[in-house]
C-alpha cells in the first residue's frame, strides 16, 4: 500500500487527536477576537482559506488568508498564522520573518525545529500527522480539524463521517472521466479548490474548481459526458438545476465538506492507479519549494 493510501485511511483518527489537542493548545493559538492574517502556500493555502471563513463567519474575528509572497500585512492586523506541513518552505519562512512586534506570530507545522516553527515564539508541532507523500491529506484536514474544534465546531462526527466513507471506497470506476469540477460555497470554497488540487496532483487530469454559483457564467459549456461535477456541501438549488442540465455526471451528498474531501481522496487514488502514475512522487512536485 502506498503511503498517500496509508496516511487517507489514517485521517479520522487523526481529527480525534486533533480535537482533543485544541482544549490544550488555546496558548499557540491566535485569540478569539484578533484580527488575524492566514498564509500558506499550496494546500495550505486552501486550508487557510477555509479557516478564516469559518472564523470570521462565526464571530471571532475578522480574518484574511493569502499566499506568503502577496505580504499584504499592511492593514491593522493583531496576529498571523503560517500554516506549513514540512516549516522548511521558504515562502512562509521570509514572510513570517518579516513581521515584527507588535504582531504576534504563530505557526502550525508538521515537523519541530524546522525554520517556520523556529521563526515564531510558541509553534504548534502536528507531528502526528505528518506525511511521506508529497501529496498532502491528512495533514491538511488534521489542521483544519484542529482549528475547527478551537473555534468551538464537534469534530468528533466528522471522524465518524470520514471512517464511513472509507468503508464504502471511491463512488467511481476509474477512468469514467477526464474532466473534474468541484464546486462549493462559503468554506467549502476553498475546500473545493483542494480537492482540484488533490486530484490534478495525482492524475494529471483536467481538473477545474469554482464557487459554485460562478459555474453557471461560462465554465459550465465546456461540460461533457465525460465531465464530473463534484459538489461539496450544499450549494444553491438553481446551480444544481442547471448543472443537471448538461451531459455531466453530477455528485453530491450534503456531507460536511472536510468529510467530502476524504472521498476525493479515495478516487483521487484510483484514478492515479489507473492511469499508471506514482501517487506518492507526482512528476515536477517535492515534498517543499525551497528557494535559494
Amino acid at each position: 500500500m502506498s503511503s498517500y493510501a496509508q496516511e487517507v485511511r489514517s485521517q479520522p483518527g487523526l481529527w480525534r487527536q486533533a480535537s482533543a489537542l485544541a482544549t490544550t493548545a488555546t496558548d499557540h493559538l491566535p485569540p478569539h477576537g484578533a484580527r488575524l492574517a492566514v498564509a500558506g502556500c499550496g494546500t495550505s493555502l486552501f486550508i487557510a482559506d477555509a479557516f478564516a471563513q469559518l472564523r470570521e463567519g462565526r464571530g471571532h474575528g475578522e480574518t484574511d488568508a493569502f499566499v506568503p509572497t502577496a505580504n499584504r500585512v499592511t492593514r491593522a492586523y493583531e496576529a498571523v498564522l503560517a500554516l506549513s506541513r514540512s516549516g522548511t518552505t521558504t515562502e512562509v519562512t521570509s514572510w513570517l520573518e518579516a513581521q515584527a512586534p507588535p504582531l504576534d506570530r504563530y505557526a502550525i507545522v508538521g515537523v519541530a525545529g524546522t525554520p517556520v516553527a523556529r521563526a515564531v515564539p510558541n509553534p504548534l508541532v502536528l507531528d502526528f500527522a505528518d506525511e511521506r507523500s508529497i501529496v498532502q491529506t491528512r495533514f491538511a484536514t488534521s489542521t483544519l480539524a484542529l482549528l475547527r474544534a478551537s473555534l468551538g465546531e464537534d469534530v468528533l462526527p466528522l471522524a465518524d463521517g470520514a471512517e464511513a466513507v472509507l468503508a464504502k471506497g471511491a463512488p467511481f470506476d476509474a477512468g469514467r472521466f477526464d474532466h473534474f469540477v468541484f464546486l462549493g460555497e462559503g468554506f467549502a470554497s476553498a475546500l473545493s479548490q483542494e480537492a482540484a488540487l488533490k486530484m490534478r496532483e495525482t492524475t494529471g487530469a483536467w481538473t477545474e474548481a469554482y464557487l459554485a454559483s460562478e459555474y453557471r457564467h461560462g465554465p459550465v459549456s465546456a461540460a461533457t459526458s465525460r465531465t464530473l461535477v463534484w459538489l461539496l456541501g450544499q450549494v444553491p438549488a438553481h446551480v444544481l438545476e442547471h448543472v443537471r442540465e448538461s451531459d455531466a455526471t453530477v455528485w453530491t451528498t450534503g456531507e460536511d465538506p472536510m468529510v467530502e474531501l476524504v472521498r476525493v481522496h479515495l478516487q483521487a487514488e484510483v484514478e492515479a492507479a489507473h492511469r499508471g502514475r506514482d501517487i506518492d512522487n507526482p512528476p515536477l512536485l517535492s515534498r517543499s519549494v525551497i528557494l535559494s
